[in-house]
């Protein structure tokens, strides 16, 4: 087939050549990139990629196959790998069927001007961030991307969407710091490489000469970057539904597992969502409301562990490719920020009025910008080991006022957000980065109890 031809060509194509008595589910999916990094304060790479994705998942006589092919001059080739694999693949009891004909509430949108934009327009959001940092070293990346992705099975769904996304990620670096500023947007426009290099620059500055701090149990305030890496943990081993038919999550519906003040949405039906508004089975997703104002209420499914869950469960279009072994995760998961005026830029390390505003109540603590390197040890309990970075400060009587070395954590996730532990959430929740071009959590800051640092930067 020639590769001008449209993805929804591509795909009716594919259920044809697979023909009656199997059933067949093809997604084709064109994804664009464009990223352009610097270091040393230097643009070094500007690179661009537009590829065509064709998958195939097969079921007949009670055996499944999956194969992926990028050449959609071999659709032939791949529709024969499919099917000689499920006749030699196990048996798969737990096949849920196809998805049915179902439309689409919301088909995505798509910023026109992030889809085209020019190595030009990310390079001056680069030489903004950069200006910013009036002589220090910085690093990072500009991204844009696109997504089109277009489904359709032999039960007769036939779904279409279309995302773009952008996103901005840069530190300044000093002798003995590092500032970091992020950011996550459905439109190039709305992110500003200068306001992220003050704020970047800011941190930098103010955290010159950390000193070292004894581990221990400290009250923090966790800015949206940290609180991504926290609703990442929370979607993948919390709400994901085959964790908790595993008995491998911590999750316990209607139960008051969380603060009061915690309510976690999925919906990836939101202008500001970079999420395709449909999973890998071809089902739309839906608004999910996980955690109602400190109550656990829902988890995503698929078609599998819906079917296994039974009670009138459905999928709630969270299925991921190949995913039958891990389950379904959120794409555009959400923890619902404090009613208040909209944040404004402050000076020093805090990264805005939202931040500042939960750093004043605290009489001893710590103000941390970034967690990263984290793992899960005890899916059970979501005790995570990690590592601080890109800035940490002491906070005594409301006031930032020494900057720490970093930490190693060891801290259950669930603990942290439990029941009289959240001591407030900002006032505004921005978009970071997620684990792939079209997924994101959507973050306020945090201000909790408790977090209980194990080892310090000497050990």
């Amino acid at each position: 087939m020639s590769v001008a031809a449209t993805e929804t060509d591509v795909a009716q194509r594919v259920l044809e050549l697979v023909g009656p008595g199997i059933e067949a589910e093809v997604t084709v999916e064109r994804h664009a990139l464009a990223l352009t990094r610097f270091a040393n304060s230097y643009i070094h790479q500007n690179v661009a990629d537009e590829a065509t994705a064709v998958r195939l998942r097969l079921h007949a006589d009670g055996r499944t196959a999956t194969t992926f092919t990028t050449a959609l001059g071999g659709l032939d080739e791949l529709v024969r790998r499919a099917v000689d694999a499920m006749r030699l693949a196990p048996a798969d009891p737990t096949w849920p069927g196809l998805t049915p004909p179902e439309p689409l509430a919301f088909a995505g949108e798509v910023d026109e001007a992030t889809a085209a934009a020019s190595p030009d327009e990310r390079a001056a959001r680069v030489r903004a961030f950069v200006d910013q940092a009036e002589g220090l070293d910085t690093a990072g990346y500009c991204r844009t991307s696109s997504t089109r992705s277009v489904f359709a099975n032999s039960a007769g769904q036939h779904l279409v969407a279309e995302r773009a996304s952008a996103a901005m990620d840069g530190i300044v670096r000093t002798a003995s710091s590092d500032g970091l500023a992020r950011l996550a947007a459905a439109r190039l426009s709305d992110i500003d490489g200068a306001v992220l290099g003050a704020r970047a620059t800011a941190k930098a500055r103010a955290g010159v000469d950390p000193v070292e701090l004894p581990p221990g149990r400290y009250e923090v305030v966790l800015e949206p970057a940290a609180v991504a890496d926290v609703l990442q943990m929370l979607a993948f081993y919390g709400f994901n539904a085959k964790m908790v038919l595993d008995r491998q999550s911590f999750l316990q519906l209607g139960e008051a597992q969380f603060d009061p003040s915690v309510s976690l949405v999925e919906d990836a039906s939101l202008p500001d969502s970079s999420a395709i508004p449909f999973d890998s089975e071809g089902t739309p997703r839906r608004r999910v409301v996980l955690v109602d104002r400190g109550l656990s209420t829902a988890v995503v499914h698929d078609r599998r562990t819906a079917v296994r869950a039974g009670n009138g469960a459905q999928s709630t279009g969270h299925a991921i490719p190949g995913g039958a072994a891990f389950g379904a995760i959120p794409s555009s998961l959400r923890l619902l920020p404090t009613e208040g005026p909209a944040p404004a830029e402050v000076d020093g390390p805090a990264a805005d009025s939202a931040v500042a505003a939960l750093v004043a109540g605290v009489e001893r603590g710590l103000l941390v910008t970034d967690n990263h390197y984290t793992r899960v040890l005890d899916p059970r309990t979501l005790v995570v080991t990690g590592l601080t970075r890109n800035g940490v400060w002491l906070i005594e009587d409301g006031q930032i006022t020494t900057p720490v070395r970093n930490f190693r954590f060891t801290q259950s996730y669930a603990q942290a957000l439990g029941p009289g532990a959240v001591l407030g959430i900002g006032t505004s929740a921005v978009e970071q980065p997620g684990p792939w071009a079209e997924s994101g959590f959507v973050a306020p800051a945090l201000r909790l109890a408790s977090w209980n640092y194990t080892g310090g930067a000497s050990g």
